[in-house]
């Protein structure tokens, strides 16, 4: 007879996805204002050979890839280091301080984003689907 499982050993996995798929659709909502000025925001054209242009396609693709959950620990860690970056060069130039310099979303993303590509993309991810097939 199997062991009784616990709430938690059930739903933290499953939470891990629902995790990765809200950051991600919040993400990409900054890539598409970039690249499609949608939703309507800044006003600023699109440009794509400027860092404004490279955070775009990031943020919208990169973003597409990990609300998929496929490549998500490389693409993940490759956005946590976008965000990190993000606050070094926008934010902390304005302000010591994250909440004072507006900068406490891109902190938030980077370390989410870290975690992501330590943990993976959970049971909910196309990773997932395709390690499955594979065994």
């Amino acid at each position: 007879m199997s062991a009784p499982t616990s709430f938690t050993t059930v739903w933290t996995p499953r939470v891990l996805s629902v995790l990765r798929i809200i950051t991600a659709f919040l993400y990409m909502a900054h890539g598409t204002q970039k690249l499609l000025g949608y939703p309507p925001g800044t006003g600023i054209p699109f440009e794509l050979m400027t860092l404004r242009g490279a955070s775009g396609i990031l943020e919208a693709f990169g973003g597409g890839l990990i609300l998929l959950g496929l490549f998500t620990r490389p693409v993940a860690f490759l956005l946590s280091g976008h965000m990190a970056f993000a606050y070094f060069i926008s934010h902390a130039p304005a302000n010591f301080w994250p909440i004072l310099n507006r900068g406490e979303l891109a902190i938030m993303f980077c370390f989410v984003f870290l975690y992501l590509s330590a943990a993976g993309g959970g049971p909910w991810s196309l990773d997932h689907v395709l390690r499955r097939d594979k065994s």
